[in-house]
């Protein structure tokens, strides 16, 4: 404790000054006149100085000041990697666990000194707690030591006198010449000393895939450009990498779309391939290389992305086997869309009409090109098939490769007719597999009475008729008839059923959807949907009704998120191996039940590696724990 008088706070320093110089001349001035007197001189001089005393002290107002402190240390702050690369062994102890304990022996070592520990991985650093055991796993993906600084360096209040930086120098950033000077920059704008300290003894003997990067959005049938770094360390010689793209489907063996081989020098290789996606939506691509044998993480041998693939347009081939009322609606709606490229072959005749003609020279109908058509499949983004029989019009050889194409993604729309379904000849084949409906080829194929559909209890909460339904409520036209067909199979959705037929127990299906592999189907067996745009009740729509059908009918199949009825995504964003994770289902509100949840791996392997029940809510969202 220090003790000592000062002036108040509130004089300036000169008035300070001018008061003590006026007080010294007034005393001179008294001792000054004191010389002229012989009597009680000694006493008006005292009275004359406590009067100055007391005159001062009320124009200065000195205070006792009495200070307590005490020494603060030096901040330091440790940065610590967070990245989940330092899970990985050295010896008997994990990267992380070095790090930690490194974290405790700083703090021992330099007990004084005030130490903030910090973890960086991408993004600002976060306070760590070494003695939480959620610690002992690592909470990023990458490890941006640019980032840490910069954000160090934008702090408001107190600078650290020093960094202390932990870990295996495998950092995300920086990598390169650009960089590094990014991160001198940083440093310097910090201006205090970097320690570092490793947290393994050597490097393992490994080659990876350091990083892949697209140039641009993926548009579906437009090249898109990765480019893939390769990385050795640990003086494992590499040479020549074998690298593949592969993209991973439902049900199917992955489809090989680029292959290549890195080059590696000093360590680093870096290779751009090309790869060309058939279809629109969530895509998931493998980037994997063929390590040399030393290599001892295979994990980092392969790297899984996901790619949103838009569409520049929608390339859909309709084929329709007689021109109809029903054909020439679907065909005008298709050409009156700017964003639909449609191909469309029409049988206006077949070999037994008479064309009244000597020669078929004479006439300008050119032949169904059936062959070329179905070996040029993955070209379309949706097939719609109206009407057509499969026999008669040489279909029927190529329906194997029509079910492949749906498997791996594409889309098929099935319209009814005197030509469709099982009475084109259709049951019993492999379409008869991919359809949401199944097809008996006993009984009567049609039923010719007029009817009108309605909504089943999930039509009427579907984002796929929503637009209709918003038009014409429950009310839907009389249609001429249907085709007869069987139940849904499981896993479909059935939007319109008959209201007299049945499949079973249950009414017939009118309009089903279903997804079979990678792909989507939609089985539509009336062909009156006309009916919606011309009649007494489009009338009430102004026609509307018929575009709004098929806007969502087509956008379901393209996997348009407005129309998708449910939505599942992970709980915190990221599913990490070995981490617990949980994902979230929403579906559409008031439809309470059991749900069953069904997690199986992409290719050719059926079998459910996680399988879970839960109970959905009246508000249709619901938690499910899947596990590590």
């Amino acid at each position: 404790m220090n003790a000592s008088w000062a002036f108040s706070d509130d004089l300036p320093q000169g008035v300070i000054w001018i008061a003590l110089v006026l007080g010294l001349g007034a005393l001179g001035l008294l001792l000054f006149e004191l010389r002229r007197r012989e009597r009680w001189g000694a006493g008006i001089f005292l009275t004359g100085l406590v009067a100055v005393l007391l005159l001062l002290a009320a124009t200065l107002r000195p205070v006792r000041v009495v200070s307590r402190g005490s020494v603060v240390g030096p901040r330091v702050v440790v940065l610590v990697d967070d990245s989940r690369r330092l899970e990985l062994k050295d010896g008997e102890q994990s990267r992380r666990d070095a790090a930690l304990k490194a974290v405790e022996q700083v703090k021992q070592r330099f007990s004084d000194a005030r130490i903030s520990v910090l973890g960086f991985g991408e993004g600002p650093p976060r306070t760590l707690d070494p003695q939480s055991a959620e610690e002992k796993l690592g909470h990023k993906s990458s490890s941006d030591l640019v980032e840490a600084l910069s954000s160090l360096g934008d702090e408001t209040g107190e600078r650290p006198r020093a960094i202390v930086l932990l870990s295996d120098g495998r950092l995300s950033r920086p990598e390169s010449g650009a960089e590094r000077e990014a991160l001198e920059l940083a440093w310097r704008g910090l201006g205090v000393p970097v320690h570092t300290v490793r947290v393994s003894e050597k490097p393992p003997r490994d080659a990876s895939i350091r990083a892949v990067k697209t140039a641009g959005a993926a548009v579906a049938h437009q090249p898109l450009a990765l480019t893939i770094d390769i990385g050795c360390d640990g003086g494992l010689a590499c040479g020549d990498v074998p690298i593949t793209v592969k993209e991973l489907r439902q049900g199917v063996e992955p489809a090989l779309l680029a292959s290549g081989v890195a080059q590696v020098k000093d360590g680093k290789a870096t290779v751009e391939l090309k790869v060309t996606l058939d279809r629109a939506g969530d895509r998931i691509l493998e980037v994997a290389i063929t390590p040399p044998s030393a290599d001892t993480i295979p994990a980092n041998n392969r790297r899984l992305l996901s790619l949103n693939v838009a569409r520049e347009r929608i390339r859909l081939l309709h084929v329709a086997g007689r021109p109809t009322y029903d054909v020439r609606a679907l065909r005008m709606w298709l050409k009156s869309d700017e964003s639909v490229d449609v191909v469309a072959f029409f049988i206006l005749r077949t070999e037994e009409d008479d064309t009244q003609t000597q020669s078929d020279d004479e006439l300008a109908l050119i032949p169904f090109p059936v062959d070329e058509l179905f070996m040029s499949l993955p070209s379309f983004d949706a097939i719609v098939l109206q009407d057509i029989d499969a026999v008669r019009y040489g279909i029927n050889p190529h329906l194997g490769r029509l079910a492949s194409y749906v498997e791996s993604g594409g889309g098929l729309i099935m319209v009814g007719g005197v030509a469709s379904f099982a009475a084109g000849g259709y049951a019993s084949t492999a379409i008869g597999r991919v359809l949401p409906i199944e097809l008996n080829d006993s009984g009567q194929p049609l039923d010719t009475e007029d009817f009108v559909p309605r909504y089943t209890r999930a039509g009427k909460a579907a984002p796929i008729v929503s637009g209709l339904r918003d038009l014409f409520g429950d009310d839907l036209p009389s249609m001429p008839g249907t085709n007869v067909v069987g139940g849904p199979r499981k896993g479909s959705v059935v939007i319109w059923e008959h209201p007299s037929l049945t499949a079973g127990k249950d009414p017939m299906p009118v309009l089903s959807l279903g997804e079979y592999g990678d792909g989507r189907t939609i089985a539509l067996t009336v062909d009156g949907t006309h009916r919606l745009g011309f009649g007494q009740l489009a009338t009430r729509a102004a026609g509307r009704g018929y575009g709004a059908l098929w806007d969502g009918l087509l956008g379901w199949l393209m996997r348009e998120p407005r129309y998708e009825s449910a939505r599942l995504e992970i709980v915190g964003g990221a599913c990490v191996a070995g981490r617990p994770t949980k994902l979230k289902l929403s579906t559409l509100p008031g439809n309470p039940g059991p749900v069953s949840l069904e997690l199986a791996p992409l290719g050719t392997s059926k079998a459910a590696v996680i399988e879970r029940k839960a109970q959905l809510g009246d508000e249709g969202v619901v938690e499910i724990d899947v596990g590590t």
